[in-house]
């Protein structure tokens, strides 16, 4: 028995509560748990019981040995004084207050049935690739679903602190800070880290001065993310070239090196030059940008701002120093959404959140609901357990399951977990 799984079992109730009695005798009936607290302090908030004929209302405190009691030293700590009850595994010492009296204890050992600790080692000790892989078939569909939905905010919720850290980094310039996010989601997975290092050495401002040129807005952005370093045989990254060092020397601009580019196992596509061009592309187009998302009404809207294309050099390039295939080089529908799952809608919710505009907060869950599921071996790792994940919000949420509960084994914070263990 561990500390956590106690207290698991006494928050959901995890005991036969029909014929409760105290290591005194008296008759015990379960009211309410209490709320878990999870930080110093007795263990739960505002329980209630009957003992008796009587009702209490008050803290409790659980030990997996009642002798823990002294282990902790509660005896010297106030906060301990008046809990209504001291519910233990096994009642190993007596306890007695500072008025010499015995504290009121329950022992759970003969009330709780063995299948409760099966369950629990079955999934936690499993090898699978997630604890509850073998059982999780037995969770219905709607249950399923139900906790997806939950899961998703959670999600949003956990990127909200990640965009609010960046916004007060930058006093709240809610354009600036989407920026340096958009960027970054330029990048994806490979270039993530590369890209925001670009956006942040390349002021906004500057790129808004030069935005009616995409020439010139393509030799800052390439220039700063050290591309043009090298000699040239064509005129078009000669006169990036050229356009950069007149540009750099106006802006004072400090780039960033060439190698921290990352290249190995991307598809020519996904190369970060031709990133580069499509971001250059974007800058060019949009004129406050993060205004029309805050003004949309839906995911249409949206991917509407999002549809573009490098400029005509890069119809027949990949890189700068060689000719390729001819292929018009746009943002495809996959990258668009990936850009609106994982910085739109996440920052469309923090605005809705930050000014109390419950709209806003639903849009993002809309956004999320209307676009395709993502493609990854996260999601294809579901579905082969015969799980549903019809669109981008069960997408994220199923993500944010495997990441954050299955990989670490918090099945005791997991309600797939509270399932398994409860009806199995």
């Amino acid at each position: 028995m561990t500390e956590d799984l106690f207290q698991y079992i006494w928050k959901m109730k995890l005991f036969d509560t029909s014929s409760l009695n105290t290591c005194d005798g008296e008759k015990v009936e379960i009211i309410h748990p209490g709320s878990q607290n999870l930080n110093s302090g007795p263990d739960f908030f505002n329980a209630r019981i009957k003992v008796g004929n009587t009702q209490w209302a008050g803290n409790i405190e659980l030990h997996v040995r009642a002798s823990e009691w002294y282990q902790h030293k509660h005896q010297n700590d106030e906060a301990y004084d008046n809990i209504i009850l001291h519910v233990v595994y096994i009642n190993d010492k007596p306890i007695i207050d500072k008025q010499g009296k015995l504290i009121r204890t329950l022992a759970l050992k003969n009330y709780i049935s063995p299948t409760v600790f099966k369950n629990y080692q079955d999934i936690k000790l499993h090898k699978g690739k997630i604890p509850c892989e073998n059982r999780i078939q037995t969770v219905p569909q709607s249950y399923f679903q139900a906790y997806l939905e939950s899961l998703v905010v959670e999600r949003l919720e956990r990127k909200s602190s990640e965009i609010e850290k960046i916004l007060q980094e930058n006093n709240y310039n809610w354009e600036y800070s989407f920026y340096i996010q958009l960027a970054a989601n330029f990048g994806f997975k490979t270039n993530h880290v590369p890209f925001e290092i670009l956006a942040r050495s390349t002021p906004l401002m500057v790129l808004s001065k030069h935005k009616q040129n995409l020439s010139q807005i393509e030799a800052i952005l390439f220039g700063q993310a050290g591309f043009l370093n090298e000699r040239f045989e064509e005129s078009y990254p000669i006169a990036l070239q050229n356009e950069y060092a007149y540009l750099q020397k106006k802006y004072n601009l400090k780039g960033i090196p060439e190698h921290i580019w990352k290249l190995s196992k991307l598809r020519p596509v996904n190369f970060p030059t031709i990133r580069v061009a499509q971001f250059a592309a974007l800058v060019h187009q949009s004129s406050h940008l993060f205004s029309k998302i805050i003004e949309a009404e839906n995911a249409a809207a949206l991917i509407k701002l999002f549809q573009l294309k490098a400029s005509p050099f890069w119809d027949d390039h990949y890189h700068f120093q060689s000719r390729s295939k001819k292929s018009k080089k746009n943002l495809g529908q996959d990258a668009i959404c990936n850009i609106l799952i994982n910085t739109v809608a996440p920052f469309v919710f923090v605005y809705g959140r930050y000014y109390g505009n419950e709209n806003k907060m639903d849009l993002a869950l809309r956004i999320l609901d209307t676009l395709a599921a993502e493609k990854n071996h996260i999601i294809n790792f579901w579905k082969g357990l015969g799980i549903k994940v019809q669109n981008a919000l069960q997408s994220q949420a199923v993500i944010e399951l495997k990441n954050n509960y299955c990989l670490p084994k918090k099945c005791l914070q997991c309600s797939i977990g509270h399932y398994i263990l409860k009806n199995n």
